[in-house]
């Protein structure tokens, strides 16, 4: 795949940052307090002898800049298949969007050091949107998008739609995984906001991988796809 899909990041920021400068509209921080929102989402599914995942997104902070905390992970029979940890410095350039750049650690499946950046905000027509670029010491270049929607159904039951896309510009053999789009996940939750900052849910998700990596994975004997029903809990802090 082109290594161009990878460059629209960074020409995303550069666009934010010439229109922050063009309107003024968050020149400067209001303010010496901090604020802080941390979401922390813990869900299970009862498939591969039990499986749970964990998904922290985050930040602590002004009105302009702010460091922001992630984590992904899932553990499956007992065992952790995937961890990883980003802490990044972001910069309000848009009153709907920032600017983030810092590092990405994968502790699972192996470790991994990438340096991070990307942008974070509200697409157009309320879509929660991230797009990070990535960039590891060893010199792969990975590309993740992603996109979620709330929508209200009552004052307390929401529904959310989400897809997340991964691509690389190059294989990652240990990985299993082909350059190019490697795989998709789409999903629905419904959660019930028992409180604004405490929730309950349910999630059918979908996950497939792409191309190369699909290859990769039915040369192995592995399957290419899976469907499983979460149950979980969202806590916001």
């Amino acid at each position: 795949m082109k290594r161009a899909v990878f460059l629209s990041v960074p020409l995303l920021i550069a666009s934010l940052a010439i229109a922050r400068a063009e309107t003024g509209t968050v020149a400067m921080d209001h303010g010496p307090d901090l604020f802080h929102k941390i979401v922390t989402e813990v869900d299970f599914a009862a498939r591969d002898g039990g499986e749970w995942r964990w998904h922290v997104d985050g930040w602590v902070g002004g009105d302009v800049e702010r460091v922001w905390i992630r984590s992904t992970g899932k553990i499956a029979d007992s065992e952790v298949e995937k961890a990883e940890f980003q802490l990044l410095y972001g910069w309000n350039v848009h009153p709907f969007w920032d600017v983030l750049i810092g590092a990405r650690q994968d502790l699972e499946p192996d470790s991994k050091t990438w340096a991070a950046a990307g942008v974070t905000g509200l697409a157009p027509y309320f879509f929660e949107t991230d797009a990070t670029a990535f960039l590891s010491t060893e010199g792969d270049a990975a590309l993740r998008l992603e996109q979620s929607l709330d929508i209200p159904v009552t004052q307390k039951l929401i529904a959310e739609p989400h897809v997340e896309l991964n691509a690389y510009a190059q294989d990652i053999p240990e990985r299993g995984i082909g350059a190019g789009f490697s795989d998709v996940e789409l999903g629905l939750k419904l959660r019930y906001e028992i409180t604004r900052k405490f929730a309950p849910y349910a999630a059918l998700t979908w996950e497939r991988a792409l191309g190369e990596t699909a290859s990769r994975a039915r040369s192995a004997g592995e399957s290419v796809e899976e469907t499983a029903l979460r149950i979980g809990v969202r806590v916001w802090f």
